[in-house]
């Protein structure tokens, strides 16, 4: 087992930056939002004039009140939340009870119709039956062998997660289950061996992504059917190697990043101990029961696509029929924060794109003429979208919205497909999406505000730059 110092559990407002620290990490999420801000008010003012001065003879999308309303409520609500310590998925179920039933006369029923039950059920399962896992020892044995083998090397791990990861997907998981699997013992990794989560956390699903794209993957086969049904065939083989490439260059800059800012090992305060590399433990009791069932989970969410939701609670009931004793401490393991954040903000976005907010951006994108603008807006819209919402939902409804643009332009198909899927998909490190909310539900019950915190700064980054940089490398090269 790993011997780690016997301190006192943290409170979690000492976990949290430094003062001077947290108006950087707004700066960043504002540059995001400003960004994107910026490119709206450059669609109004210089689309129609300069680009294609035709385009003032056709009637202009603009966005009414009822759009408007909800979309600057969203804006204040992520304001609020990287302001204080609120958890925005609370905002987000009050703010769609006010818009859905005051401005839209919804029923309850109809306020929640998209309520990311499946979403809500993973979460709960998987940090249901990794809490025990952790609690009984078995994420620390697995730790310890895995280090092993890389030899002391830590700055090693994150690779061989982004690795595993991406075969993972590669052969057929969707990309939040692959997470769901690797993030529990990865962010242990990274705890124990100071690496800092947030870093690990990128890995994981930069690495679910790398793969995402494959011809076996759900999401490669959606794209390419999409693509073809809208007349536009794309190639698969492409598609898969540019995810690859564009999410291992996105890595690297992540490397590069926490390198630049000294945050590759994160251990301060002593909240982390180093491992003793030469150790191995070996599992005993409920520690070998929890690997079996760790095993199956693999098995039947792998080879028999089952719900990863219910197979995980199928599995902690299991654990905890064996240590009875201790089930209240087991349920008070699962990670009931992130779940009020992403039920809370999913059901809000889905308003959104109930009352249009999405789809008049896009059209508004599209009524820029300039073939290469339009294709650079579109892959922002996605990708702040995706931040918030459902990528693949988002893939379907923008796929199609660029055959009028391929068909008037001689823009790679494949190349401008292959952008807005990496785009709508890169961003799902944000803590309001699947992948990133399970990043923090990972996270130690004393850490997780911090991680949150920088997660959310992190993304932003990744909102700000990730769809210009498949934009640039896929776009106008035509290298697809």
């Amino acid at each position: 087992m790993t011997k780690t110092a016997r301190r006192a559990p943290t409170p979690v407002a000492e976990t949290r930056d430094d003062g001077p620290k947290r108006p950087i990490r707004r700066r960043i999420l504002l540059m995001a939002v400003a960004g994107f801000a910026i490119l709206g008010l450059a669609a109004h003012l210089l689309g129609g004039d300069i680009f294609n001065p035709a385009a003032n003879t056709r009637p202009e999308t603009t966005m009414t009140a009822v759009q408007i309303i909800p979309l600057v409520i969203l804006v204040i609500m992520f304001i609020v939340a990287t302001k204080w310590p609120l958890n925005i998925g609370v905002m987000g179920l009050v703010a769609s009870f006010g818009v859905g039933y005051f401005m839209l006369g919804m029923t309850d029923r109809e306020i929640l119709a998209e309520f990311p039950a499946s979403i809500v059920l993973t979460i709960i399962g998987v940090t249901y039956f990794f809490s025990m896992a952790q609690r009984n020892g078995t994420i620390d044995v697995i730790v310890q062998n895995c280090v092993r083998l890389v030899r002391g090397k830590t700055l090693l791990l994150p690779w061989v997660f982004f690795l595993l990861a991406a075969a993972l997907t590669s052969l057929g998981t969707f990309s939040p289950a692959a997470v769901a699997l690797l993030a529990p013992a990865a962010i242990g990794f990274a705890y124990e061996s100071r690496i800092h989560p947030v870093l690990m956390g990128a890995f994981i699903i930069n690495g679910a992504h790398a793969g995402g794209f494959s011809p076996l993957s759900v999401a490669g086969v959606l794209v390419h059917d999409i693509a073809l049904e809208n007349g536009f065939p794309v190639s698969q083989g492409a598609l898969f190697v540019a995810s690859f490439a564009l999410n291992l260059i996105l890595s690297v800059l992540t490397i590069v990043l926490f390198a630049l800012l000294g945050k590759l090992r994160d251990g301060e305060n002593g909240q982390h101990a180093d491992l003793d590399t030469a150790r191995t433990s070996r599992p005993r009791g409920q520690q070998i029961l929890t690997l079996v069932l760790i095993a199956v989970m693999l098995g039947c969410t792998l080879g028999f696509h089952m719900p990863i939701g219910f197979v995980a609670l199928s599995a902690g009931l299991l654990l905890a029929l064996v240590n009875i004793k201790e089930h209240q401490t087991f349920i008070g393991g699962i990670s009931w924060s992130t779940v009020l954040l992403v039920a809370g903000m999913i059901t809000y976005v889905s308003l959104l794109q109930h009352v249009g907010v999405i789809d008049t951006l896009a059209e508004q994108a599209l009524a820029l003429g300039a073939p290469l603008l339009v294709a650079l807006v579109l892959c922002y819209v996605i990708g702040v979208g995706s931040a918030f919402a459902s990528s693949t939902a988002l893939l379907t409804a923008f796929i199609p919205l660029a055959g009028p643009l391929l068909a008037t332009s001689s823009l790679s198909a494949s190349g401008t497909v292959a952008a807005l899927a990496i785009a709508a998909t890169v961003v799902d490190v944000s803590p309001f999406s699947t992948d990133g909310a399970l990043v923090v539900a990972s996270a130690r019950a004393n850490d997780r505000q911090r991680v949150y915190r920088q997660l959310m700064a992190y993304a932003g980054g990744v909102v700000l730059v990730a769809p210009a940089l498949a934009w640039v490398l896929l776009v106008p090269t035509g290298i697809m």
